[in-house]
């Protein structure tokens, strides 16, 4: 390729990329005008453990467990705030399955802080441990959490995203009491 052709492409890309930022420029200026609310785990719901007996680690059947949750935001003007969330989930299969596959499910809800329960979605993880797999990790990506607002002034402080496991009452119940599992010669 000759160099005064190389130049032109270079000068016309350049170009190109210098008017794309100057439509952008505005919106870019843009910033939240607080924080992005909290997302958190409720503890009640943070891991599983379905016993098939006894709760001993002889009779675990499957585990669950949130192991990292995330949250970005974006919100200009009065628009709702725009929020994705990651979720970070470790899968178990214990001794007393009777399958290698199994499906989880876990919720999303936004609240007001300390409130009401504005929505909340179930999604459903259909893990498959494959032979003598016994524990499964996996990131989910909820693309696309709208939180409404009713002014320009409501800040994402306002509201949090909290997350949880399904779990059956006797299950939060275990979880509550403190038990653990994790290190059984402890």
């Amino acid at each position: 390729m000759n160099k005064g052709l190389a130049g032109a492409l270079i000068a016309a890309a350049l170009a190109a990329l210098a008017a794309g930022c100057a439509s952008n420029r505005k919106e870019a200026q843009l910033k939240n005008p607080a924080p992005c609310p909290n997302i958190v785990v409720l503890q009640d719901a943070a891991r599983l453990v379905d016993f098939a007996g006894g709760e001993s680690l002889e009779n675990i059947a499957w585990t669950a467990e949130i192991e990292n949750v995330s949250l970005a935001c974006r919100y200009v003007g009065d628009k709702p705030i725009d929020a994705e969330a990651e979720i970070d989930i470790a899968f178990g299969r214990g001794p007393k399955a009777t399958d290698e596959k199994h499906r989880y499910a876990y919720w999303v809800a936004v609240t007001r802080t300390n409130r009401e329960v504005i929505e909340k979605r179930e999604f459903l993880v259909p893990v498959d441990f494959g032979g003598d797999g016994r524990v499964r990790r996996s990131r989910h990506k909820i693309d696309k959490i709208v939180i409404p607002r009713r002014a320009e002034e409501t800040s994402g402080e306002n509201f949090e995203v909290v997350v949880g496991l399904v779990v059956t009452p006797a299950q939060a119940i275990y979880n509550r009491s403190g038990k653990s599992l994790k290190f059984p010669d402890l």
